[in-house]
């Protein structure tokens, strides 16, 4: 460049020529000394900024015994009213986030962690599961409503009954019936619904010497064996989108919970019905579905790697197992 502006060339011409920037080669001819560090904005100091006595009487007054349950702006507008003006509401709302004190500022009732469900059975009348859900009737301006109780271990439904309401008498009485029928479980579990918590069904667990057990609030899946059975219930293929009466109610699902327990094989269950697994029947049906897996391996043995084993169901049914302690590492 300099070579350039010696054999006559103007800066603008020599610049061309070379291809480059006439700013660039200023810039380059003068670099900027080293900069300043740049300070973060979060450590930047507003001079403006509220001090920490203004601060503290912000959260003073949201804290008040009269604005206990007002929101951050209307204790903002009321103190304004009052003649106080301490900063800007954008800065009532900052302070009361850094505080704690920006959500739902009601007096809102605490109650204490329910303990987690955690039931075993190892066979059958051991842990009953039941609930209410609701049947679509043409007949009823509002739902029917379906209780039903499940053995936990072998998924059998032990007792039903369908009805135009929902009443703790009726639940008792489902109860009794189902006990009268199989024998009582040690433990009964439902979820929190008024009647699975009423008085008389406390009162009847108690006299029977049967431990009542509730699942905790919105945790849908501490009662999952309930929850799943009415999944099977509705999702079935004869299941109407809605019943003409309650007679034509009661059929349906009088063949269906037939069905259901005597010839439904049912995945949790390895493929046994719950009818052979609540009588003990699932045995001789393993040995012959086992023979003919014995047989068909040994006529055509290249098809395996090794010899089909049939499964037996489940030897213990958990509603949340307990989870595995880590083994602690001992120091030698």
């Amino acid at each position: 460049m300099l070579g350039l502006q010696e054999a006559g060339f103007s800066l603008v011409r020599a610049v061309a020529l070379v291809g480059y920037s006439r700013a660039s080669w200023y810039r380059h001819q003068q670099p900027a000394g080293e900069r300043a560090p740049i300070t973060p904005h979060t450590e930047r100091v507003q001079p403006h900024a509220l001090s920490g006595a203004e601060r503290a009487a912000v959260l003073a007054h949201l804290a008040r015994e009269e604005f206990a349950d007002l929101s951050v702006r209307q204790v903002f507008v009321r103190v304004l009213d009052e003649g106080i003006y301490l900063g800007s509401l954008r800065s009532w709302y900052r302070i009361a986030r850094a505080a704690g004190a920006s959500g739902d500022r009601r007096r809102l009732a605490s109650h204490p962690s329910r303990a987690i469900p955690q039931l075993a059975a190892d066979g059958p009348v051991q842990v009953w599961s039941w609930d209410i859900t609701r049947i679509g009737c043409a007949g009823y301006r509002s739902a029917l409503h379906l209780y039903v109780i499940e053995d936990v271990f072998s998924r059998k439904c032990v007792g039903w009954r369908l009805e135009p309401v929902e009443k703790d008498e009726l639940a008792v009485a489902l109860v009794a019936d189902a006990i009268t029928a199989h024998g009582a479980p040690h433990t009964l579990h439902a979820d929190g619904g008024p009647s699975m918590t009423s008085g008389a069904m406390k009162t009847y667990l108690f006299e029977q010497h049967i431990t009542h057990s509730r699942s905790r609030p919105r945790v849908s899946n501490d009662n999952p064996f309930s929850e799943a059975l009415f999944k099977t219930v509705k999702y079935d293929l004869s299941y109407p989108e809605r019943f003409e009466d309650l007679q034509q109610a009661r059929a349906w699902f009088t063949g269906f919970f037939a069905v259901y327990n005597g010839q439904h094989r049912h995945s949790g269950l390895n493929d046994y019905t719950p009818d052979d697994v609540h009588n003990g029947t699932w045995r001789a049906i393993q040995i012959a579905r086992q023979a003919t897996l014995d047989a068909y391996y040994h006529a055509k043995p290249g098809r395996h790697r090794q010899p089909p084993r049939v499964q037996a169901p489940p030897g213990v049914v958990h509603i949340n197992p307990p989870r595995p302690q880590p083994e602690l590492s001992q120091a030698a």
